[in-house]
């Protein structure tokens, strides 16, 4: 008994003083390691949010945008967190009657105000960008789109959010947003890897965008825009068609067919069977068509279909120009465009025309595209309508035409071939959100991507954690081994005692 007495007194881990450094020496690693994940830990997250209005030639939608609260122009990843389709035609429509215009929004707005935090309302930008169904009213008639813009204004306004105003957004600028939209959503900008050309078909218009080797401004500089993303230089080759849209490029092959003012027209872009009566003052009750009008026309037409595809595709080659061109190379109407290069994302009318006809695989080739259109094409109009009884006529009506323009706009107009025909992917959302030019509107005008590349963190949050950690426990074992003399001439004390 007294020699263990004895070891357990010459034990300096026993020695008051010891205990004493040692339960300080915890406390302190505790301290440090409670201290590393408080000050580091993820907070409660919290939103912003931004809404866009994308007022296009057949219809309107809004968009609900939403990223971290803290992350305002730096890496915050911004996402589509709603959207709704406003009832009724594009505000273009409602010249004659530009109140009902701001109307019509009443119930998309209701719903914004429901998916956007009370709190967060007087913050919210919210935008209206209208785009080439404006543009042609404003040619038409610039002080009737004076009055729609007035009334959409009046409207906005009293809505709980931060409206910025509404505006006509260039051909330009439409293409370039929906380029940075795709390649944002794809994170092909932060990671600086090829980006993605953009093409997108409305209504009214069409645009292309994408970055080439071969481009550098000097061949037809009104084709360039120029972006700093992330620390990176894009020199963007960006056209829009204003009048090639899928419903403007329509009523132009139509004009072509009525020069002389028939009674009748046979047409290869419907089908067999199909039958209806038009009227020519509708027809040419646009800016893009309404100095054609045959002189001495009846007041109407029989449009019947035939559904010859080859046939068609001759007829929609008309309303283009392949022939003149100033420069190195042309698209059509003699507009400037370099060679194709990289992949490209489809969107908009693209994908909603070809995945109604089944056509969005670009894997297939060519000419079994063209072959699977030509049957559809070739089937009776009484077939069709039968076979969809949940899409309207006026609709049905258009999916022929609108195919066959689409290969004739993607392989005659902008010049993909058999082989790069499969770098076309036909897209409707990316990562959940809508493919346009809505998402990189408002993150142009909120300033949410750097010109620079952000500054990362040297260690995530668990790495950062550790290192504290085991700093404090590496800090505590040399204090003891510093503390090893003291022990030492506190023992022999004990043992001269």
């Amino acid at each position: 008994m007294s020699g263990q007495r004895e070891m357990k007194e010459k034990n300096p881990w026993h020695s008051p003083v010891a205990i004493i450094i040692t339960v300080i020496g915890v406390i302190v690693i505790v301290a440090l390691v409670i201290v590393a994940v408080l000050q580091n830990r993820p907070l409660a997250q919290k939103y912003k949010y931004g809404i866009v209005l994308d007022a296009g030639s057949s219809h309107t939608a809004l968009y609900i945008y939403e990223w971290p609260a803290e992350k305002d122009n730096n890496t915050g990843r911004v996402e589509q967190k709603h959207s709704c389709k406003v009832i009724g035609p594009g505000i273009s429509s409602y010249a004659s009657a530009p109140q009902k215009a701001g109307e019509s929004l009443k119930a998309c707005m209701k719903e914004a105000e429901q998916w956007v935090p009370v709190k967060r309302h007087p913050e919210t930008p919210l935008y209206l960008g209208a785009t080439a169904g404006m543009r042609l009213l404003n040619i038409e008639n610039s002080a009737a789109s004076d009055k729609v813009f007035e009334a959409v204004g009046e409207a906005l306004q009293k809505s709980p959010f931060s409206y910025q105003g509404a505006r006509i957004l260039s051909g330009q600028e439409e293409g370039a947003f929906g380029w940075v939209t795709v390649n944002y959503l794809d994170d092909r900008l932060s990671q600086g890897l090829e980006t993605t050309g953009a093409l997108d078909l409305g209504g009214a218009s069409t645009q292309i965008s994408f970055v080439s080797d071969q481009y550098d401004g000097s061949e037809s500089p009104s084709n360039a825009v120029n972006f700093r993303l992330y620390g990176n230089d894009y020199e963007l080759y960006t056209h829009s068609f204003l009048c090639y849209g899928k419903d403007q490029a329509q009523r132009l092959k139509l004009a072509h067919q009525t020069q002389s003012g028939p009674n009748a027209v046979e047409d290869p872009c419907q089908h067999p069977g199909y039958n209806t009566t038009k009227k020519y003052s509708v027809l040419y009750d646009s800016p893009c068509v309404s100095n054609r009008k045959p002189q001495g026309a009846p007041a109407t037409f029989l449009h019947t279909g035939t559904g010859n595809v080859k046939q068609c595709q001759e007829v929609v080659k008309n309303i283009f120009n392949f022939t003149d061109c100033k420069y190195s190379q042309c698209s059509f109407n003699g507009v400037y465009q370099p060679s194709l290069q990289g992949p490209f994302g489809a969107f908009s009318a693209y994908y909603f025309v070809t995945s109604f006809l089944n056509l969005t695989d670009t894997s297939v080739p060519l000419e079994d595209v063209r072959k699977k259109l030509e049957r559809y094409c070739a089937t009776s109009w009484s077939q069709i309508v039968q076979e969809h009884p949940g899409v309207k006529e006026k609709y049905l009506a258009e999916y022929c035409f609108s195919g066959t323009y689409i290969l004739t706009l993607l392989t005659e107009g902008y010049n993909f071939t058999s082989e790069s025909y499969s770098n076309i992917n036909f897209i409707k959302k990316i990562k959940g959100s809508d493919a346009g030019w809505t998402l990189g509107y408002m993150l142009n005008l909120t300033n949410m991507i750097p010109a620079e590349a952000p500054d990362s963190p040297p260690l995530p949050h668990a790495g950062y954690v550790s290192i504290v950690s085991i700093c404090a426990v590496v800090i505590f074992i040399l204090l003891l081994f510093s503390l090893r003399p003291l022990w030492a001439r506190h023992c022999k004390k004990q043992q001269i005692v």
